[in-house]
């Protein structure tokens, strides 16, 4: 546990958080909707800090990110607690409570970690990563000391401050835009969209290695014009980031059956048409995860689950065959 840094006293004892637009109003020996950050007696604490219900060393592709130190492994690690309130969460055992706790590390201990695992970086994953604030930022700046990478997967819900902090030492993040409508996103996510844009937009104008993943769920987010209209959005950032349209699958509170692969396969088309580097998640077809060349069309990375080989792309991300430069870190 330690004390938290975004946080105001409303009145007595009572504690306005500043980490995300909730805003959450806590009063003494309460939470905020994420669970993980506590009114201690007029104080706002971090519950979660150093706190892990997740461990292992995964593909970097698994995250997903395919364009970033394609073929390596990384070591992996979550907490507990989320900002959000999506019904079909698919990390709902460790997003909407406090679960077994199988580690606790401090920033030093887990970085040492990485390095006895040889893992280029640490993943910060799982749950939600942004409700753990302090000790990813902790984490990630004795990183940097010491030559590890870090990276976030995020459902991008936070404040402007905080995510300036975040972007100086955090290199790479998949970021789920969860859908195009702002009814969708004030209904079933129980936020407003601008601010998930706004964090796309600081992350990309910053340097960050980011790439985007939309789960497609049917009847509330699969409509070809929002597809239309996000990758537009999209491609007036940067037509090279990287999409995963994913597939969803029942899970939580919702029953919704899964989404057709048919469907994937549609909204990848539509949004190949504005985007350079389209992939269909949760998809077991072949070539759906392969990264090509969009001057020549050469094989740049062949993908079958998680299993990569690289082709025809050099040290630099580079197409060998016509120079083209294919946004890829290696």
């Amino acid at each position: 546990m330690k004390q938290a840094v975004y946080f105001e006293e409303l009145e007595e004892d009572v504690l306005g958080c500043r980490l995300c637009p909730h805003h959450c109003r806590i009063e003494p020996g309460k939470t905020g909707i994420c669970l993980a950050r506590k009114n201690m007696r007029g104080m706002l604490y971090s519950s979660n800090y150093g706190e892990l219900t997740s461990f292992a060393i995964d593909p970097v592709e698994k995250k997903p990110l395919y364009h970033f130190y394609p073929g390596s492994e990384i070591l992996s690690v979550g907490s507990w607690g989320c900002n959000l309130f999506c019904q079909f969460c698919q990390n709902w055992e460790i997003s909407k409570s406090r679960p077994k706790i199988i580690r606790r590390v401090d920033p030093e201990q887990l970085v040492e970690i990485a390095l006895e695992n040889d893992s280029f970086g640490i993943a910060f994953t799982y749950n939600e990563p942004i409700v753990s604030f302090e000790f990813l930022l902790d984490t990630s700046r004795a990183a940097s000391k010491e030559g590890i990478i870090s990276l976030m997967v995020t459902n991008g819900v936070i404040e402007e401050e905080p995510l300036e902090l975040l972007v100086q030492s955090v290199r790479a993040m998949n970021i789920d835009l969860k859908g195009w409508k702002e009814d969708f996103y004030k209904e079933h996510i129980g936020v407003d969209k601008r601010h998930v844009l706004r964090t796309i937009e600081k992350a990309v104008r910053s340097g960050v290695h980011v790439e985007l993943t939309t789960l497609i769920i049917p009847g509330l987010n699969d409509s070809t014009d929002d597809m239309i209209q996000e990758a537009q959005w999209i491609a007036s950032l940067s037509e090279d980031i990287p999409l995963h349209i994913t597939r969803y699958f029942p899970n939580y509170k919702t029953e919704i059956p899964p989404t057709p692969p048919e469907a994937i396969f549609r909204l990848c088309s539509t949004a190949r048409q504005y985007l350079n580097h389209v992939y269909a998640g949760n998809i077991s077809a072949s070539e759906t995860g392969d990264t090509k060349c969009v001057e020549c069309g050469a094989l740049l990375i062949k993908r079958r689950g998680y299993s990569v080989t690289i082709g025809e792309l050099d040290d630099e991300g580079r197409c060998k065959l016509c120079g083209k430069n294919a946004a890829v870190v290696v």
